[in-house]
C-alpha cells in the first residue's frame, strides 16, 4: 500500500506550536518520518518544539522551494513506496502561496491521497479580523516587486473590489512591507478601506482596519514583519 501525503500547518512565527496546532495535528507530525519541507532548518527547529526534539536525527527530510524543478518534484513521487509523508511550509498552511502545492499536485495525478490537517491561515485570520466582506473575497498573492507596475496592480485590485463589493488580500515579502503600504496609501482612494495585519497570533500582534485618508494621517510602522494587507473599496 502506498502512503499518503499529510499536509502539515506550521506556526505563523516562533511561537509554541501548542498554541495554534490541535492535538491531533501534533500527534500526526511526531508520528510521520520523512518529510517534504520548504527550508530544512526551519523545518528541523519547528518539529523539535513539536514534541520530537532528540529524534530529528531519526527523520528523512527532502526540501522543495521556488528552486526545486520539475524533475525533482517528480522524483518525489518514490517517497511514498516507503509510507507516508509529510509536507511543510515555512509558516501557516502548506501549498497555499507556497511551492508545496507541486507535490499535492503530483500526488493527485498518481493517485495518492492528500490528507489536510488543522492549522493556522494567516490570510483568514487577517479576513475575520478585518471588519472587512468575508463573504466575497480574492487572494491576490503577490502583486509585481517593480514599482510601476505594483501600483497599476494595485489600482486594479481596487477597481475589482470596487465593482463586486469585493475584499482584495495581498501578502507582500516583509522588507518590502514599508514600500508597499506607502503605495497602497499613495494609490488608493481616500474612502477605500484598508486591513493591516501583522505578525498575526503573536504577542506583537496588530490587526487595524481604517480608511486610506484616515492611514495617511497616521501611518503604521510595519518593518519587516509577516503581514497581510485586504483592501476594499
Amino acid at each position: 500500500m502506498k502512503g499518503r501525503l499529510y499536509l502539515i500547518p506550521s506556526p505563523l512565527g516562533d511561537n509554541d506550536p501548542a498554541e495554534v496546532l490541535p492535538a491531533s495535528t501534533l500527534a500526526k507530525a511526531r508520528e510521520l518520518k520523512c518529510f517534504v519541507v520548504e527550508e530544512i532548518r526551519t523545518a528541523r527547529r519547528f518539529l523539535s518544539r513539536a514534541g520530537l526534539k532528540g529524534h530529528i536525527e531519526e527523520l528523512e527530510f527532502h526540501e522543495l522551494n521556488e528552486h526545486t524543478d520539475v524533475a525533482e518534484v517528480e522524483a518525489m513521487s518514490e517517497l511514498f513506496e516507503k509510507g507516508d509523508v509529510g509536507l511543510i511550509s515555512e509558516a501557516g498552511l502548506p501549498a497555499v502561496a507556497d511551492p508545496g502545492a507541486a507535490l499535492v499536485d503530483l500526488c493527485h495525478r498518481k493517485g495518492l491521497e492528500v490528507v489536510p490537517m488543522v492549522g493556522p491561515s494567516s490570510l483568514m485570520l487577517a479576513l475575520m479580523a478585518s471588519g472587512l466582506n468575508g463573504q466575497s473575497f480574492a487572494f491576490c498573492g503577490y502583486l509585481p516587486a517593480k514599482t510601476d507596475e505594483r501600483r497599476n496592480a494595485l489600482k486594479e485590485c481596487e477597481k475589482r473590489s470596487r465593482s463586486l463589493h469585493q475584499s482584495q488580500i495581498i501578502i507582500e515579502t516583509p522588507y518590502r512591507n514599508d514600500a508597499f503600504f506607502a503605495d497602497l496609501l499613495q494609490c488608493l482612494s481616500p474612502h477605500t478601506r484598508l486591513t493591516v495585519a501583522a505578525d498575526i497570533t503573536l504577542p506583537s500582534q496588530y490587526i487595524v482596519t481604517k480608511s486610506i485618508e484616515e492611514w495617511r494621517r497616521k501611518p503604521a510602522s510595519i518593518g519587516k514583519r509577516p503581514c497581510v494587507f485586504i483592501v476594499l473599496a
